[in-house]
């Protein structure tokens, strides 16, 4: 595939890559399902391309993998050092894999306050914080359990390390999904070496999320299918609704309305009867829900209901993190609306404040970016987007 680097928006790579194959847009348009005018218009650059489902169909028109639309093209200029640490854990998780993680042997103890620590700075947007630990807290965990004493506890750490330090971090950074995936995977064999049902679950939900990520809706569906969280604790209860929350979203991607409307409503009675919690650092409560409720409905394209969702929010009430979720994905939907794009600016400029990379690093920010910037004017509104186009590492 015949691609420059000079591909650094969506729309450039699509036009690259079609034309590297020879086909027109009445082709791709056809084996794709989008209509030859919104694919010219993503093209463009003129409309983003920012549903996984959309994403997955161009992918297939075009004989690519999902994920070669959605990777970092380049770095951005306000990377720092994301990349080299990306690179760090790599070797980590491949050292790992090879069966010589080459840490050291620590008390349990220690470990846990090590993964707990990195994972409430995950939590508060702190991943310099993060990047800094991990590489270590990765060997340093699989040292221990290679030790074979605390089996059980190390087991149940390694789980919550990998789902909701290592693959929530490397998500974040925007690191490809293959590399996720590895981390999922890890998650995954200590969840199943371990055997209780809520490791299982936990493991399913970064596995699950981790598959939608690479377009891979039938497998997420599956991860979420084989597992069973009995609802006996409260921390059971709230991972049971992250697990529903997470069917919504696959189910929205594969277009099934009628299971997420089902899992929404299983979500949002398990919120109800557990307020807001955060087992298993998930952050699952009513106001979480809503949040989910967003990005299924913008999953939809369904932009108004989006934006009336995200309205009716209290955002204050989210965790960090969830928190330039919410902000992000509210000038997802406001970029769509007629009349609205200068809060859509605002409400994408709280979320990179928050999250720096969440904004620079997220393909379908990036894309509504790469949108509305020809349209922004010589203002403080228009400042503020094109600074953060730049920060992005997109074309000016």
């Amino acid at each position: 595939m015949d691609v420059d680097d000079d591909a650094r928006t969506v729309g450039r790579l699509v036009r690259q890559i079609r034309n590297s194959r020879g086909k027109s847009l009445e082709v791709i348009s056809g084996l794709s399902g989008i209509s030859r005018s919104s694919l010219s218009r993503i093209e463009r650059g003129e409309r983003a391309l920012d549903s996984r489902s959309e994403t997955v169909a161009l992918a297939n028109a075009l004989q690519i993998s999902p994920t070669e639309l959605t990777r970092l093209p380049v770095p951005a200029p306000a990377n720092g050092d994301k990349d080299a640490v990306v690179t760090v854990i790599r070797r980590a998780l491949i050292a790992v894999s090879r069966g010589d993680p080459g840490g050291q042997v620590i008390p349990l103890n220690a470990l846990r306050t090590r993964v707990e620590a990195v994972a409430a700075a995950q939590r508060e947007c702190d991943y310099d914080q993060v990047g800094r630990a991990l590489p270590a807290l990765i060997r340093d965990v699989h040292t221990s359990m290679a030790a074979g004493r605390d089996m059980g506890e190390l087991l149940a750490l390694a789980v919550l390390l990998h789902v909701q330090d290592t693959h929530a971090f490397l998500h974040e950074v925007g690191a490809s999904p293959d590399l996720r995936w590895q981390a999922a995977m890890l998650a995954r064999q200590a969840a199943h070496e371990h055997g209780a049902p809520e490791m299982l679950g936990l493991a399913a939900f970064g596995a699950a999320n981790g598959l939608l990520a690479a377009g891979e809706f039938d497998m997420a569906q599956a991860e979420l299918d084989a597992v069973v969280v009995p609802r006996t604790t409260k921390a059971a209860e709230q991972l049971d609704g992250m697990l529903a929350l997470s069917r919504s979203l696959v189910a929205a991607a594969d277009n099934r309305p009628g299971d997420v409307t089902t899992s929404l409503e299983q979500a949002s009675e398990l919120a109800q009867r557990t307020g807001q919690g955060n087992a298993y650092w998930l952050g699952f409560g009513p106001t979480n829900v809503g949040r989910w409720r967003m990005a299924v409905a913008l999953e939809a394209r369904d932009y108004p209901l989006a934006a009336s969702i995200a309205e009716g929010l209290r955002p204050e009430l989210l965790p960090t993190a969830i928190r330039a979720g919410y902000w992000a994905d509210y000038g997802r939907a406001l970029a769509r609306l007629r009349g609205r794009q200068d809060d859509a600016v605002r409400a994408l400029r709280r979320a990179e404040r928050i999250s720096p990379a969440r904004v620079q690093r997220h393909p379908f920010v990036r894309g509504v970016l790469a949108e509305l910037l020809p349209k922004s004017r010589r203002d403080a509104v228009g400042r503020e987007l094109r600074g953060m186009a730049y920060r992005a590492g997109l074309p000016g």
